[in-house]
């Protein structure tokens, strides 16, 4: 019998920005990010990680910010996906969530939707990537 794969969990996604402190500003601001760590790397550089909720360690994924290095890095700021969503934030309170962000300025793009994988409305971060703001359906009985 094989062994199974050990378990992996994706822990960081790298966000580019413009600058680190507004970009912690906004994140652990409007949408309610923990910012997990700040350090210092030399040169102008830091290693920036904020996650929704209580952090990284909780099973979700944090969000590594790197400023921009070069004209080719800064280019893609606000549009590292050629204009798609790149991220979705999930909730277990869309409404709460989405009021709260609405007071604190962020841009939603549309009315909230009902599909049949949840409530969702398309919102912008402060530069411009495409997020998803994302309560899942409960879940059902299975089909048969």
């Amino acid at each position: 019998m094989e062994t199974p794969p050990p378990r992996a969990l994706l822990g960081l996604t790298t966000l580019v920005v413009a600058d680190y402190d507004e970009a912690i500003a906004f994140f652990t601001g409007p949408l309610g990010f923990t910012l997990v760590e700040d350090a210092p790397l030399g040169g102008g550089k830091r290693w920036v990680v904020v996650a929704p909720g209580v952090g990284r360690g909780a099973g979700g994924t944090g969000l590594l910010l790197a400023r921009a290095a070069g004209a080719d890095q800064a280019a893609r700021v606000g549009d590292q996906t050629g204009g798609r969503v790149a991220f979705f934030l999930y909730t277990e309170d869309f409404e709460a969530d989405r009021r709260r962000m609405l007071d604190a300025g962020v841009h939603f793009e549309e009315e909230p939707r009902h599909e049949p994988y949840g409530t969702v409305a398309v919102f912008r971060d402060l530069y411009g990537n495409r997020w998803d703001l994302l309560q899942p359906a409960a879940p059902g009985p299975a089909p048969r």
